[in-house]
């Protein structure tokens, strides 16, 4: 696969007819931790739903939603999947689940990552992404999972929680890919959602921890392939952001593509009024079977 950049060139007309296919149920729910992380985010309560869409907030208890692939059609993949939400609360229902179902009908494991709010205790978002990676790793047979083809895909904050994975791994939570959605990629107050610097950071904001927190500084030749969908008129987390985080993938000589949609604004996620829906999902599952073209996973 070529690096690329796919801009506004992209029209419906690429639709390549794709046809929606059925998704999987949800197959179980595990607590993310068999016994409480030392680290405390310090929210108390019931998980609470705010704003019209729904979002679940005050979350302190995480879990992992898995939706196992169709049997008839595994390819093997999974993916752990991080909604986003400002780091204060979760898109579970626009790019959460509906992702997670779509993904097993085509043979995808999909693994739905609810973590903590870090409630200005910035370590926890990361280590739960981390410890979810380590979960579908131990779980890989039973689920009938490869170990080598376990990726990432994140929304805005979550696709800044995916980056930082991405760039901050560990030999037993390395994604095998990473799928960033209008992501949050930069804290650099120039180009930063400021929501999700104050919720992450909190009290800690300082120069040094935006650095820290500025993934388009932290990338490596050994930064996984990554792809990056966004749309032009994104008026929340600026396009900028994905594309820092591609130039920076380039310069390292790391697989990845880049395409922005031209329309759609932020937060999308799997809703099917998105103009562009059915060619965001073509993309995505063509990206993919890229990676291991030696077992394409095409919609039909």
């Amino acid at each position: 696969m070529k690096n690329s950049i796919r801009t506004a060139v992209i029209i419906c007309f690429a639709f390549l007819g794709a046809l929606p296919l059925r998704g999987q149920e949800l197959s179980l729910e595990i607590p993310l931790w068999a016994t409480p992380p030392t680290e405390n985010n310090g929210l108390t309560g019931p998980e609470t739903k705010v704003g019209s869409k729904g979002f679940t907030a005050n979350v302190s208890y995480p879990v992992l939603k898995v939706y196992r692939a169709d049997a008839a059609r595994n390819t093997g993949t999974a993916v752990l999947i991080v909604p986003g939400g400002g780091y204060g609360a979760l898109a579970m229902r626009q790019e959460g689940d509906p992702f997670a179902a779509w993904l097993a009908g085509q043979g995808i494991t999909g693994v739905v990552l609810k973590y903590r709010m870090p409630n200005g205790h910035h370590r926890i978002p990361l280590e739960d992404a981390k410890q979810g990676m380590r979960l579908i790793r131990e779980h890989a047979r039973e689920w009938q999972i490869d170990t080598a083809r376990i990726g990432v895909m994140g929304f805005s904050a979550g696709g800044h929680l995916a980056a930082t994975l991405l760039t901050r791994y560990e030999a037993t939570s390395r994604p095998a890919f990473g799928i960033l959605f209008y992501p949050v990629i930069s804290f650099d107050d120039r180009w930063a959602h400021r929501g999700s610097v104050q919720n992450l950071l909190g009290a800690d904001s300082t120069e040094t921890m935006k650095t820290y927190y500025s993934n388009e500084l932290q990338v490596t030749p050994q930064t996984p392939p990554t792809l990056l969908l966004l749309s032009n008129n994104d008026g929340t987390v600026k396009p900028r952001n994905s594309i820092m985080f591609y130039e920076a993938l380039r310069e390292n000589r790391v697989l990845t593509a880049l395409y922005i949609f031209p329309s759609g604004g932020h937060g999308w996620g799997f809703r099917d009024t998105f103009a562009y829906h059915e060619i965001m999902k073509t993309l995505i599952l063509q990206w993919i079977a890229e990676l291991w073209p030696e077992q394409a996973s095409a919609p039909k």
